[in-house]
């Protein structure tokens, strides 16, 4: 690996909230922008790209709060901007002015590299696009700010024309820039092309400047899926700074995931390029940053995943049982991950083995236990549960073989449900419910928006008087598939049920042939489980 920069001298750049908020249907206020900073602050990178002050007046208040509201212990504010316009001065331009006043200590300035662009979409000469860069740098520098230089479609335009893009390089850099950071701006490249075009540009400069000046960066759209392969083909090639987003957020399939990138650079290329302590954040404040942007978490994602260690396959089980890195390529906790087996009708004993440890139950010396779990999960899963989504029904059913079960605070008689729908279109739905609470039959009826509903709304009711907890329970999500039946022409209702009590939240499932009492076994589980688990 070609690495002439030492690992203190590497820059993490995010820029989340200017090229993750192209996005589309994302859109941050504010405050969420400033709730993300901070994040990505406390994770330890050294640049937050903060957005386009002048241009976005959201923008332009974010960074005259951020300078008052957020005290960074890591990061430096960036400023995104372009260079002066042709025939005028930085002094002269009103919108580089913008960027001084947003009193961002950096400045990063996007300019053409791509000949084509110059003359095209500039409709400027290259003798002009290159005074434009220097004067900019110069600008920013005698202003008293760090100033990088993005090549935006440096790599369409050194496959055009290699001798004007690395003459734009060489300009930034003698002028002063901080870094020249390289982007793939239509993200068509692969990781033989970065590797060969960032060689071959190194070759060029340090040909005719010192190698320490040689300061490039790397900024990878993802519209190969090789956004990340390609930051650590230019790192590997000799770049020193890396830009990403969040959860790779931003235009079209979007950005080089920089939580990946971070990943991948210390627990694969051994650069330690986050202070102490940082790395193990990663997955926390990935899912911090999602939930922000009212985005799910993506499950599958490298590293921060959900699924990023679950292991579903028996064999899988069998070795981790033995060994966890057998099937882990790094111990999950690096990142602030944790390892899960997950139970399905594939699994083996040892996936129940593995997960019944996890809640606390040591089936390990109990063969005929084991045997006799493992069997009743792969019965369910065929008829159409799903273990894996509900761990909180895993539990239960693993406590019903061992010690008889947990405490169930009631147990049913008989429901009924009734829906209205009157002439004008309104619909209401009530329920009824005859339980046997501790002994004594208690009956109740509530109104709900529809039959789920108001079965809900009838259990609570009917347990509200001995369960006063209850009340802390909530129903986060409530997700509903029909599955093809064995013959292909009935079908099986599967419901799975989150609910939470503010500190945590657990799923069960429900199977039935129809939706109502597929609901009512998810929803009946779940509270049993969240007032046992209280």
């Amino acid at each position: 690996m070609t690495q002439p920069h030492t690992v203190e001298e590497f820059q993490v750049f995010d820029t989340t909230l200017r090229d993750g908020a192209q996005m589309e249907g994302l859109r941050y206020s504010v405050a969420d922008k400033l709730a993300v900073a901070e994040l990505l602050d406390e994770l330890g990178v050294d640049y937050i790209e903060g957005g386009w002050p002048g241009a976005l007046p959201s923008d332009t208040e974010f960074f005259a709060r951020a300078a008052e509201e957020v005290n960074f212990k890591h990061a430096k504010l960036v400023a995104f901007g372009m260079t002066r316009r042709a025939g005028t001065t930085a002094d002269a331009d009103p919108g580089f002015q913008a960027l001084l006043d947003s009193r961002a200590p950096a400045l990063c300035l996007v300019a053409k590299s791509d000949m084509r662009h110059v003359e095209q979409a500039l409709r400027t000469t290259p003798e002009e696009n290159l005074a434009m860069i220097a004067d900019s740098v110069r600008a920013g520098r005698e202003a008293g700010r760090e100033t990088f230089i993005d090549c935006e479609h440096f790599f369409d335009g050194f496959r055009h024309d290699p001798d004007y893009a690395t003459l734009v390089v060489r300009t930034a850099l003698e002028a002063g820039a901080e870094a020249v950071v390289l982007c793939d701006t239509n993200g068509g490249s692969i990781p033989s092309d970065i590797t060969a075009a960032v060689t071959d540009l190194r070759s060029r400069l340090e040909a005719v400047l010192p190698a320490e000046r040689v300061r490039l960066g790397m900024h990878a759209q993802n519209d190969t899926g090789c956004a990340v392969a390609n930051t650590l083909a230019a790192v590997e090639a000799g770049v020193m700074h890396v830009q990403g987003t969040a959860n790779g957020y931003g235009e079209r399939p979007g950005n080089a995931n920089l939580f990946t990138v971070i990943a991948n650079l210390d627990t694969k290329l051994g650069m330690r390029i986050l202070p102490d302590g940082c790395l193990e954040k990663l997955t926390r404040i990935s899912h911090a940053i999602a939930e922000i942007a009212n985005m799910t978490p993506d499950e599958h994602a490298p590293y921060t995943g959900h699924a990023a260690f679950a292991h579903k396959a028996g064999i899988h089980a069998s070795a981790i049982k033995a060994d966890p890195t057998l099937y882990n390529h790094i111990e999950p906790e690096v990142v602030g991950n944790d390892m899960r087996i997950l139970v399905t009708e594939m699994a083996g004993r040892a996936s129940v083995e593995l997960k019944s440890r996890e809640i606390g139950v040591d089936l390990s010396g109990d063969k005929e236990t084991l045997d006799r779990i493992t069997k009743r999960v792969k019965e369910l899963e065929a008829k159409g549960w799903s273990f894996e989504a509900a761990d909180a029904s895993f539990e239960l059913l693993v406590r019903d073989e061992v010690s008889g079960g947990l405490p169930r605070p009631f147990t049913l008689d008989t429901y009924r449900v009734i829906v209205d729908h009157d002439p004008e279109g309104a619909t209401v739905a009530e329920a009824t419910v005859r339980l046997d609470v501790d002994g004594e039959r208690v009956i109740a009826t509530a109104q709900g928006n529809g039959p789920v509903n108001a079965l809900d709304a009838a259990l609570r009711s009917a347990l509200a008087a001995r369960h006063p907890r209850l009340a802390e329970l909530g129903l986060s999500d409530f997700k509903v598939r029909i599955l093809a039946g064995s013959t292909g022409t009935d079908a099986v209702t599967r419901v799975l049920v989150t609910m939470g009590d503010g500190e945590s939240e657990w799923t069960t499932v429900g199977v039935a042939p129809n939706l109502i009492e597929a609901s009512w076994n998810a929803l009946a589980e779940g509270l049993a489980y969240g007032l046992n688990r209280q």
